[in-house]
């Protein structure tokens, strides 16, 4: 069975949009033009992608199976001519990106504009949590994860270095205190992301300990990296942070280092992953190449 690659682009257009003529103005068709095209293409598959009504359009679940099969059968289409100098200059269609909030807001969305300004044609379709999507069953381009890359199904490149350090509020450490050895912190309040699951801590010279809050005096568990950085400020505890994500408020005076020596253990890597079955296409190639030179290249927070 042959497919026609233009249906596919108006399927996948059609499917993010949630209206069929609009994917098709999008790619330069006619209503009735784009009607008849998903028509055909849902009749050679034998299955409906798009469920229409006089009032909305949703996606199947016989279509939300056959989205990313789409996506990758455009993005080998795209990479296949691009390999024979024959791919368009212009960067166009949906680039799906998941990221992490508490980066997004302080790296990736200052950027977006010069970013779009390069790439006028290419709609951003950003979707961003401190709680992981699933790339595959999420059907996204490209994604940004604050981890270690095991998973085997996913390649990657390294956006940066990601270390985790401890901090505190000086308003806290005049009312309980400053640890001085991984120890003390079971005297203290320590304010836990997402569990209460002890971290890893390696000194400078390979010390071994532990940071864990289900010990500690005081216990508060939050799930977004932001309002964890926010509950510190206010002085709510000791946390485990990223670098990037305080950089500012230690060189501001407002958040003071504990314990210096020690970091997370975990080999963490800020990384750009997408499924390992897909081509890179241009539109991702872009989009990977251009956060890298903005931030991985001098990651700002290491300055």
């Amino acid at each position: 069975m042959s497919l026609d690659t233009d249906a596919l682009r108006l399927f996948v257009s059609a499917a993010e949009m949630l209206n069929i003529s609009a994917a098709g103005r999008a790619l330069g068709m006619a209503p009735a033009v784009s009607s008849a095209k998903l028509a055909k293409l849902e009749q050679a598959l034998g299955s409906e992608l798009l469920h229409r009504t006089t009032r909305k359009v949703s996606l199947s679940i016989e279509g939300a199976d056959f989205l990313p099969f789409a996506r990758e059968i455009i993005a080998q289409e795209e990479a296949a001519l691009a390999a024979l100098g024959k791919q368009t200059t212009t960067i166009k269609g949906t680039l799906r990106f998941a990221a992490p909030s508490s980066f997004a807001q302080l790296y990736i969305a200052p950027i977006l504009p010069k970013f779009l300004q390069q790439h006028p044609d290419l709609t951003l379709d950003l979707r961003l949590s401190d709680v992981q999507f699933d790339l595959i069953e999420g059907s996204y381009d490209l994604a940004l994860r604050n981890a270690p890359l095991v998973d085997t199904s996913l390649k990657g490149r390294k956006l940066a270095d990601d270390h985790r350090i401890l901090c505190a509020a000086p308003r806290y450490l005049e009312t309980y205190g400053t640890p001085e050895t991984p120890a003390d912190l079971t005297d203290h309040h320590l304010i836990a992301f997402q569990n209460r699951q002890p971290r890893s801590l390696t000194g400078l010279e390979g010390e071994k300990a532990v940071f864990d809050p289900a010990s500690a005096k005081g216990q508060l568990i939050i799930d977004d990296g932001q309002s964890q950085v926010r509950a510190t400020l206010a002085g709510a505890g000791i946390s485990l942070n990223a670098l990037w994500s305080v950089q500012d408020h230690l060189k501001a005076g407002r958040l003071t280092r504990i314990l210096p020596n020690f970091e997370a253990a975990e080999d963490n890597v800020l990384w750009l992953i997408y499924p390992k079955s897909n081509v890179l296409s241009p539109k991702v190639r872009v989009f990977m190449d251009f956060l890298i030179a903005e931030i991985g290249a001098k990651p700002p927070w290491e300055t």
